[in-house]
């Protein structure tokens, strides 16, 4: 056999460097980049996960009971007055009523203890469960979702149904 055929492999002289894409790199540093500032953004602003909510200007404690005819009594945790009655889908509250209720439930307390609904400085309105401490920040779901719990604010009960 020819030695010279035998040995085809180019001199490390010879050889081209590897030819890696360069955008490639160019995208995992823009990722990179991106990422330190959107963290520096957010130690400076404050804005983050974190963010304790502001402080209640008004609140009201109010009681859901479901009725046999399908609709929801608010009743006020104060007084034991009606407030309203929910009738029909009323989707939004709810649901936002069914999240708050269902970590009740898995802890084995009833609905005798009120909620309460909370009207913040900054415009926010919170629905807020001291039993738990779980919260919906109903107005991250728009003025509209906001709006079906802003008339029970101010709502006037009527007679109590219960004796405080």
């Amino acid at each position: 056999m020819n030695p010279a055929i035998r040995n085809t492999k180019p001199s490390a002289s010879e050889r081209k460097p590897d030819n890696f894409p360069r955008w490639v790199l160019l995208c995992g540093a823009g990722v990179i980049l991106f990422s330190l500032l959107s963290v520096g953004l957010v130690r400076i602003t404050g804005n983050g996960p974190d963010q304790k909510p502001a402080p209640a200007s008004f609140e009201r404690p109010l009681r859901f009971e479901d009725r046999p005819d399908g609709s929801i009594a608010v009743i006020d945790g104060r007084t034991g007055g009606l407030i309203s009655s929910v009738k029909g889908e009323q989707g939004f509250l709810r649901g936002a009523l069914r999240a708050l209720s269902r970590e009740r439930k898995a802890r084995g307390i009833g609905s005798e203890l009120p909620f309460q609904l909370m009207a913040r400085t900054d415009g926010g309105l919170t629905l807020y469960d001291p039993v738990t401490s779980q919260r919906v920040d109903l107005e991250s779901f728009g003025p509209t979702n906001a709006g079906a719990f802003l008339p029970l604010l101010t709502a006037e009960p009527d007679k109590p149904t219960v004796k405080p």
